[in-house]
């Protein structure tokens, strides 16, 4: 059995974090993610709960949701070093990577991504789910309000601290291997991470805007919640990206083949790192569009309607 001893919040903020230790993981039955709202209850177990399964037929049209201005995203020398901390793979980025518009309140400073799987393609484990949909995986841009300057102890006593990005994960089809380039570079750094602990600096040229190649970035869902990890604050404006990344099924069985959650070789593989979904409880998911716009006619309502006219077209020639 796992247990691991961790900084709270350590996937979804840096370290540096001050707060007290909690006992938490994704595999020991005493302390996988059904007991956080025990363990960890000043947060875990509150009603604005992430992640949320997304019902698009459900998400209310919001003109303030509009294009995103990405800065340094194209920078391929912004990721500094690759961390295994036992329960995701965790990617430091240098300063001076922000994220503003969106409807988001201020600029943010975007600090680190991290990724959530299951067990290759075969068991998938985003953490969001759409329409009930899992995806095989799940990218987390974690950012914080640039007025901050960085404390993340301040950022999770608000209600808006933080600015998550999720991005979901889908294997291409056909028999790609190896794709896209970008992100085989970045798996490639896996091997040399496969124990707890293990941190490495990354040397060749990769940009976040490679990484998200193919994303259309102006469509998105939002809705306010929390981080994923205990201590769970409610701190977290998302952001959920409607257009998956496509990448390889081999670098994505690669997660969950590669990485072992403690400090050495016997330990477990590192599988199923994600939460389970929580209740939504009342609220609302936004989406592009407006929110006086009429639903469409159905198309009995179009026949109905031209038949009518038809008859009464045939009344007045009968006059």
């Amino acid at each position: 059995m796992n247990r691991l001893v961790v900084i709270i919040a350590t996937i979804l903020v840096p370290t540096g974090y001050s707060a007290a230790e909690v006992l938490w993981c994704y595999h020991d039955p005493s302390c996988n993610d059904t007991t956080w709202s025990t363990i960890a209850s000043e947060h875990c177990n509150g009603s604005h709960q992430s992640p949320i399964n997304i019902i698009s037929a459900s998400a209310v049209g919001d003109t303030n949701l509009t294009e995103f201005n990405f800065t340094k995203y194209r920078d391929n020398s912004t990721m500094k070093n690759i961390t295994n901390t036992g329960e995701t793979v965790k990617v430091k980025l240098t300063s001076g990577v922000q994220v503003k518009g969106g409807a988001l309140s201020e600029a943010y400073d975007s600090l680190q991504f991290h990724l959530h799987w299951g067990n290759g393609t075969s068991v998938p484990g985003s953490e969001h789910t759409v329409d009930g949909t899992r995806y095989p995986m799940e990218l987390h841009i974690v950012n914080s309000k640039s007025s901050l300057n960085g404390s993340t102890t301040v950022a999770v006593a608000d209600s808006t601290g933080l600015a998550a990005l999720g991005f979901f994960i889908e294997a291409m089809t056909g028999n790609a291997t190896g794709s896209p380039p970008a992100w085989k570079t970045l798996t490639s750094y896996l091997a040399n991470i496969t124990l707890k602990d293990d941190i490495v600096n990354i040397t060749h040229a990769i940009s976040l805007d490679e990484l998200l190649e193919g994303v259309d970035r102006t469509k998105y869902y939002r809705y306010l919640g929390s981080l994923t990890t205990p201590n769970c604050s409610e701190a977290v404006v998302w952001t959920v990206f409607k257009d998956p990344i496509r990448v390889s099924q081999d670098l994505i069985d690669l997660f969950s083949t590669t990485l072992h959650i403690d400090h050495n070789s016997t330990s477990a593989l590192m599988t199923n790192v994600f939460r389970n979904i929580q209740p939504v409880n009342g609220r609302m998911v936004t989406t592009q569009g407006s929110p006086t716009t009429a639903p469409p006619v159905s198309g009995a309502s179009t026949k109905c309607s031209s038949l009518g006219l038809m008859a009464l077209a045939w009344m007045l020639l009968r006059v």
